[in-house]
């Protein structure tokens, strides 16, 4: 177990015990616990709602990444990361049609980047809308599209962290928790097609490395 001495990044959404999403992130936690192999721990389970799995996984991965992250914010500074960027090929803007600011894709510092997407990613995950509360409310129809483009945003945390910080993970024993995370990540968002193969490209080579895939 790895500790940092940040605390910005915290887990910040918990599963309200006695519902079907606190059951199935039991289900899920069991399975990561037990020597299930990652690959069979995405899939969804008998007689379980495909949304309502997709759901608990958002939030899952959401804190997950939220405190991966935090290992390393002390070390992303506006000086040291000025963009949201994986190496000189990939860089990443950010966009939100809710914030005059960011109509359009605006260049920010990797840190600021990645407050703006916890923020909003946590504003959604809290919205009863595209969250229903409870089993009898239906998801709404946008909900996938919404879950994928979460998960995209999300999956560029990954790409910062592995190029710009790799090194400070290695230093603090971080690098097998943030490894299997990414491996987790990596299997859920292939087995649901979350996100499209050519985003996945700039973690190719370590996702190679880690599990064989092309």
């Amino acid at each position: 177990m790895f500790s940092s001495k940040s605390s910005t990044y915290r887990a910040k959404k918990n599963f309200k015990e006695g519902t079907i999403r606190f059951q199935l992130h039991k289900k899920a936690t069991a399975c990561l616990a037990s020597e299930v192999d990652l690959s069979d721990a995405v899939k969804l389970p008998a007689e379980e709602e495909r949304n309502e799995w997709l759901a608990v996984h958002v939030v899952d991965f959401f804190n997950r990444i939220n405190l991966i992250y935090g290992t390393v914010c002390d070390f992303c500074t506006e000086e040291s990361c000025p963009r949201m960027s994986g190496g000189p090929q990939y860089e990443y803007q950010w966009q939100d049609a809710n914030m005059a600011a960011y109509k359009k894709p605006v260049a920010v510092p990797a840190p600021k980047y990645i407050d703006l997407l916890m923020d909003w990613t946590e504003q959604i995950i809290n919205d009863d809308r595209m969250f229903p509360p409870l089993p009898d409310i239906p998801f709404p129809k946008n909900f996938v599209s919404v879950v994928k483009q979460i998960f995209r945003r999300l999956f560029r945390v990954f790409v910062h962290v592995y190029y710009h910080h790799f090194k400070k993970l290695a230093e603090i024993g971080a690098e097998p928790h943030v490894n299997t995370c990414y491996k987790h990540f990596y299997y859920f968002v292939k087995e649901f097609e979350i996100i499209d193969e050519k985003e996945l490209a700039p973690l190719a080579s370590l996702t190679k490395s880690l599990i064989g895939a092309s």
